[in-house]
């Protein structure tokens, strides 16, 4: 029996990456996953290769409301919502002197607002629930986690606005954490280093992505600094996705009930910004 059988997971940004990898390891170790990511095709591709019971709410969960949809539609396909991975997100890097205000705030909004809005989504949900379970004697855990970066601990040149942003989910974090133990809801982050994902990317391929806005976001880290990036890893390579994921997995398992407001750095050991 796998460590999440018969709970049911919301992982958005699922369609690539981390998310994707994650959506992967909870199916396998028996959760049902709702598959969210802002390209819906990528969304429905990704839940017809999971092998397992999947779901799909594909939309842009920066426009208001739709995280409260988000939530309805996990329990309307599923009938209860047991573990929320707020994993959406994208880079739009730029030096500070010439960001704009478009710039900054789109990262606040992905990284910051939108898992703040997921979890006030949830709240109506758990709460309610864990006060019945309390009031019947049953102690029932579930699962909050976001993703931060090494970036929002400790700061990255051309990325103000992506440092800023987690930065703030590591405040929601912990915050909601004091809020919500009375209700067995543990609340936890996880802060990435090098990844090995689109985003980290060498910058020649040539990679981009579109915003919300339909603004096209050019991606990648140019060669030069990957390779710094690298060096700075004391395991010496950047994580694969899998192996982001699989700290994910932990956080949502029964294996850390007793873990709560924590930030888990998962970098390889490095403790310096990717660029720094």
């Amino acid at each position: 029996m796998g460590l999440l059988h018969g709970k049911a997971a919301i992982v958005t940004g699922a369609a690539r990456g981390i998310g994707r990898a994650t959506a992967e390891i909870f199916a396998a170790e028996g959760a049902k996953v709702l598959i969210n990511d802002l390209d819906a095709d990528l969304a429905r591709q990704a839940a017809d290769e999971i092998s397992g019971e999947t779901a799909v709410h594909a939309g842009d969960l920066t426009r208001a409301g739709a995280a409260d949809e988000l939530v309805a539609a996990a329990v309307d396909a599923f009938g209860a919502v047991d573990i929320v991975v707020n994993n959406a997100g994208y880079t739009w890097d730029g030096v500070a002197h010439r960001m704009t205000d478009e710039q900054f705030q789109a990262m606040l909004d992905i990284h910051t607002v939108v898992p703040f809005r997921v979890a006030r989504a949830l709240a109506q949900y758990w709460r309610e629930t864990a006060k019945r379970e309390r009031e019947q004697g049953v102690e029932v855990f579930r699962k909050l986690i976001n993703t931060s970066s090494t970036t929002g601990m400790m700061g990255n040149p051309g990325q103000v606005n992506y440092a800023a942003g987690k930065a703030g989910v590591v405040g929601i974090t912990k915050t909601l954490a004091k809020e919500w133990g009375q209700f067995k809801i543990n609340v936890n982050a996880v802060a990435f280093g090098f990844v090995e994902t689109r985003l980290t990317a060498a910058k020649e391929e040539g990679g981009e992505t579109t915003a919300p806005t339909g603004e096209k976001i050019e991606l990648g880290i140019p060669g030069q600094l990957r390779a710094t990036a690298t060096a700075m890893i004391p395991l010496g390579r950047p994580a694969t996705p899998a192996e982001a994921a699989g700290p994910v997995l932990f956080l949502a398992s029964p294996l850390a009930n007793y873990i709560h407001g924590q930030v888990l750095n998962v970098s390889g050991g490095m403790f310096g910004g990717m660029y720094a």
